[in-house]
């Protein structure tokens, strides 16, 4: 008789250390946890599709207004990751035909598209730059991204019928698409002389912040912080 109750004395006590160890690792397992911080998801992108006046051609790697771009979406607390596709000589045909795989990678929530000065320059056929804006303007908004158009004009080499036709293209797709739209990307710029490089049609380093001030007011309004997403 005494044999038994040892055993069963023996059965609780064990039964009783091992449901203390069980509540240990839990209380552990809930420490853990509460120090834990939720995973934040990834910045969204806002990817430039540009040519050589968004891809730094001739000034220092890191001046211009692309990353500038970057640096103010901080400060402003706009979380964001920008994405600069641009490449220097890009026509609207090159960029139309690297989109697709842009914005497959990227899924950007934002794309700024700053094409179509080189087709105007080599005297392309407008109805071609149009058809290339046109599909590269649907394709990202198929995409679900919000579009910011950057508009140029160019000098009258082909004639003032073609310089001024070219410039109507980016305000007509603009309202055809419902998108925003920056009038001349240069504006800020022209009148200062100083602020471009030799080949008088790249701005300088200097020009790049002026550069940002003409894309801003219109970017501003298409960004989201956080809390209204």
């Amino acid at each position: 008789m005494e044999e038994d109750m040892d055993k069963v004395i023996r059965v609780i006590g064990e039964i009783r250390h091992k449901r203390r160890r069980l509540l240990l690792a839990a209380a552990a397992t809930l420490t853990m946890l509460g120090g834990m911080q939720p995973a934040q998801a990834a910045a969204p992108a806002l990817l430039v599709l540009g040519d050589s006046l968004s891809a730094e051609y001739g000034i220092t790697r890191g001046t211009g207004w692309v990353t500038l771009l970057q640096d103010r979406l901080r400060q402003e607390r706009f979380d964001y990751n920008v994405v600069n596709a641009s490449i220097s000589g890009e026509t609207t045909i090159g960029g139309k035909t690297r989109l697709p795989d842009l914005l497959s990678r990227h899924k950007p929530a934002i794309v700024v598209v700053e094409l179509g000065a080189n087709d105007a320059l080599r005297g392309l056929p407008l109805q071609t730059t149009e058809s290339n804006l046109r599909q590269i303007v649907s394709s990202a908004q198929k995409a679900g991204a919000g579009v910011l158009l950057v508009g140029m004009r160019i000098p009258p080499n082909y004639g003032q019928d073609y310089t001024e036709k070219f410039f109507s293209l980016y305000p007509k797709l603009a309202g055809e698409y419902k998108v925003r739209l920056v009038p001349f990307f240069l504006d800020k710029v022209m009148a200062r002389q100083d602020w471009f490089q030799p080949d008088r049609i790249h701005p300088t380093a200097e020009a790049q912040p002026a550069l940002l001030e003409t894309v801003w007011p219109q970017l501003k309004p298409m960004l989201k912080r956080n809390a209204d997403r």
